[in-house]
């Protein structure tokens, strides 16, 4: 039979069902918080990189619904994704130099 209406004109093997929705959607609030915490506790290093793993798994994983599933197309909708977790890479690599460089600096005074 045809599919239900709500799934418009995709065909039924490209269809999201409501565990998948609701699976993106716990992935979504838990990248969230991960990424609020690491904005409230910029210089620990081991949350600093576990937020970094969250935009470049991100970035993974929309890459791979266009490029390799085609599941998705370079609309709006997926470009706006794309570019946020291109530039906070790109942002995180360069505020990490400063991480690295405040992180050395107090193991001097340390010592």
């Amino acid at each position: 039979g045809a599919p239900p209406a709500h799934l418009g004109s995709l065909p039924p093997s490209l269809a999201v069902n409501g565990l998948q929705a609701r699976t993106f959607g716990v992935w979504t609030l838990l990248s969230s918080v991960v990424r609020c915490l690491c904005a409230l506790d910029i210089r620990n290093q081991t949350l600093y990189y576990i937020t970094l793993f969250t935009f470049v798994a991100a970035l993974a994983h929309f890459l791979s619904e266009v490029f390799i599933y085609h599941t998705a197309a370079l609309t709006m909708g997926i470009m706006a994704p794309l570019m946020v977790a291109s530039f906070s890479i790109l942002g995180m690599l360069i505020g990490l130099q400063y991480l690295e460089v405040e992180a050395q600096s107090q193991n001097k005074k340390k010592n």
